[in-house]
């Protein structure tokens, strides 16, 4: 999707005032946590926990930090039992959000995104109301030449290689993602973004005037302690995202 890079470099900015607050690296250490739990503490045969694993060194999580989450997760240490909880419902001028939770009280995590929704002219909506508009995928954006990224991306089991400004966004299938990360970092490629990530099978154009409520909305729901992330299908322009950012 074409707001999908943008709006990630954007929140890479932010993601050092998080990291001050220490809210960053606790998120983090829940996926790391819930990915462990569900499919095991070795990387090396859960794709799960390397994209968690990745995510964290990403944005310089201590490898201390790392190794105690893994082992909370896999049940090497006592750690709190976290819920996975999927919410959906709708932002201003209609654009879809499907909004990823992790929580040890599904009643705290509830209103806390219901509250956010309401104060911020959003909407939460029922099971089912927009989660069949995306699709879990692994996602990178690449740096480099197309003849040169398109290759590699290819090699590394890549489903689709997309324009983005001056980079390409490398789509693959979610167990694949290190695979296409490896073959690319052989290639001398490098990446600012590997993720296993929900994309939107459609999108909806957002101008800037709707462009500040969405992201406003976004950004309340993504500053829950509850929240790993928030995935909306908005289409914002260069032009419109250089005014908002």
């Amino acid at each position: 999707m074409s707001g999908h890079s943008k709006w990630s470099t954007i929140k890479r900015k932010k993601g050092a005032k998080d990291a001050a607050r220490g809210q960053l690296f606790a998120k983090l250490a829940r996926a790391i946590e819930v990915a462990a739990r569900e499919g095991g503490g070795d990387p090396g045969s859960n794709y799960g926990l390397a994209a968690a694993i990745d995510k964290a060194k990403q944005a310089s999580m201590p490898n201390d930090n790392i190794e105690r989450a893994v082992k909370r997760g896999s049940g090497d240490d006592d750690g709190v039992q976290y819920e996975e909880i999927w919410y959906e419902g709708y932002a201003p001028g209609g654009v879809a959000l499907f909004v990823h939770c992790l929580t040890d009280n599904r009643n705290r995590a509830s209103s806390d995104v219901r509250a956010a929704m309401t104060r911020n002219e959003g909407s939460l909506g029922e099971p089912g109301s927009v989660g069949y508009l995306f699709e879990q995928k692994g996602y990178l954006l690449a740096n480099g030449a197309e003849d040169a990224v398109m290759e590699a991306a290819l090699d590394g089991g890549a489903e689709d290689v997309r324009s983005s400004g001056e980079q390409w966004e490398v789509i693959c299938a979610p167990q694949d993602l290190r695979s296409v990360q490896d073959t690319l970092t052989g290639a001398g490629i490098s990446f600012e973004t590997a993720e296993v990530t929900q994309l939107p099978s459609t999108t909806i154009p957002v101008e800037a005037g709707q462009a500040m409520k969405v992201l406003r909305l976004v950004d309340a729901l993504e500053e829950l302690d509850d929240v790993q992330q928030v995935f909306a299908n908005f289409d914002i322009s260069d032009e419109v995202m250089a005014q908002v950012s």
